[in-house]
């Protein structure tokens, strides 16, 4: 049985040529292999950490379970679908909701334990009936916005609580970035996002020694004296030591406000396996149900041990659009890493210990970059969003999801962010085309303003 654990060095395994991608089944030379990997963490640290600690979960054990979760995830999909499984962030307010009505870590891992069989049953239904079940309640139009909105809402935590923590480490580090990406060839462009942590790393050390402590929230709503690089930490990690664990209850009340929530992991698979399907140039819709049926697999699993939720994590598809390096050899190197992590409090201490004004500087290139595929997916799809059937819905999600807008339901019950964008797009788009005139349904050309039309049409006709 293929389980996609073999790969064809691609050319030298050095330096792809120009324009060349490395496809899912092939790799770079092991240590390239293995800094991808490590580029790869960089990535979803952030969530990984953050998202675990505002859940009240053991981030250690996060880290563990993640890598558990991309093996698994790997497997399943046969090495197809390139992949991290990280911490999930669309979980945090339900969270704070079960927290805020008595529950306590338990009652949360059983709530979204729930949740991912749920996933695991939507996703063998997809199996079943094939891929067309989610491009029938999810087209182009829906998938391009709801990636978009899953993008974009990440804006937030870079504006409100990584950038404001050190705003001058932040832009100097966003420039860097940006420039490796450009200007660096070869191996070192593909990793400029690793090289933007330790330029990071070294401004803020440099920063302290140089100006002292900063004045800026760290951690908290106020502003307070810190050094931008704090290690104390990690003089009293111990290197070896198992995180957390801790078995799930189960309560109804818990489990229904949980629940709505797997509508944003599917709309978050399903984006990002049509994102992945567009970068690589491959069709992966035999292997959806498979990836929402892994994802929900590995969610129980993490969940029955007192870790997090997982999922498909939109921070990593920013690193396989800067490196077009697709290949699963790295994934398998960051779940390695991620494992040791798990069982390694110092290392964990190092991680956690990266500035947040380097983070602010990094996530602001890679979580545009998540936003943008959605775009991509429109344009690729030839979607016309001058035709309202198109434009009403995912306008009106796409502002929800970023902008955070919530809907109460009941004391106990609320949806909001991506959960409440993504709801909006789809059910919006359905109903709007069910009574829709045949013209828009047709793909005509109905414009919202048929100025601009006649302008474009003159200026081809110039031409």
């Amino acid at each position: 049985m293929k389980l996609g654990v073999r790969w064809t060095l691609h050319g030298d395994g050095r330096t792809p040529a120009p324009g060349a991608v490395v496809r899912p089944d092939e790799r770079l030379s092991w240590p390239r292999t293995i800094g991808l990997g490590a580029q790869h963490v960089v990535a979803m640290f952030g969530a990984s950490f953050v998202a675990p600690v505002l859940m009240g979960l053991d981030p250690n054990l996060a880290i563990m379970m993640s890598g558990v979760a991309t093996v698994i995830f790997l497997l399943a999909t046969r090495g197809r679908v390139p992949s991290y499984l990280g911490c999930s962030l669309s979980f945090v307010g339900v969270a704070a909701t079960i927290r805020a009505s008595g529950g306590d870590s338990a009652t949360v891992t059983g709530a979204v334990l729930v949740v991912g069989l749920a996933l695991f049953l939507v996703g063998l239904a997809v199996q079943r009936f094939g891929a067309r079940i989610i491009h029938a309640a999810m087209p182009p139009v829906v998938t391009g916005a709801v990636v978009m909105l899953i993008g974009f809402n990440l804006a937030p935590v870079t504006a409100s609580t990584y950038w404001p923590q050190d705003q001058w480490t932040a832009l100097l580090v966003m420039a860097f970035t940006g420039l490796a990406v450009v200007c660096l060839r070869g191996f070192w462009s593909r990793i400029a996002i690793f090289l933007g942590l330790i330029f990071g790393y070294g401004i803020s050390w440099l920063f302290d020694r140089l100006f002292g402590r900063i004045h800026s929230p760290a951690g908290g709503a106020e502003a307070v004296d810190h050094w931008r690089l704090n290690l104390s930490g990690v003089g009293k990690a111990e290197w070896i030591g198992l995180p957390d664990f801790h078995a799930p209850s189960f309560e109804w009340s818990a489990i229904l406000v949980a629940l709505p929530v797997v509508i944003a992991l599917i709309a978050e698979n399903a984006g990002h396996v049509k994102a992945v399907g567009e970068m690589t140039g491959e069709s992966l819709d035999d292997r959806l149900g498979t990836a929402i049926a892994a994802d929900g697999a590995a969610s129980m699993l993490s969940t029955a041990v007192g870790g997090p939720p997982n999922t498909t994590y939109s921070e990593n598809i920013g690193v396989m659009a800067a490196t077009r390096v697709y290949s699963t050899a790295a994934y398998w190197a960051a779940a390695g890493f991620a494992l040791l992590f798990g069982v390694c409090p110092k290392f964990g201490a190092i991680v956690a210990a990266v500035p947040g004004g380097v983070l602010g500087g990094i996530t602001v290139i890679l979580y545009g970059m998540i936003g943008l595929l959605g775009a991509q997916i429109w344009t690729n799809a030839g979607v016309d969003l001058r035709n309202p059937l198109n434009l009403v819905p995912t306008a009106a999600g796409i502002i929800i999801g970023i902008g955070g807008v919530s809907l109460k339901i009941t004391d106990n019950f609320e949806l909001s962010g991506i959960a409440l964008g993504t709801i909006v797009v789809i059910t919006g788009y359905h109903v709007l085309r069910a009574f829709a005139p045949a013209h828009m349904k047709d793909g005509q050309e109905p414009l919202l303003d048929s100025g601009t039309s006649a302008y474009d049409k003159n200026e081809e006709q110039g031409r």
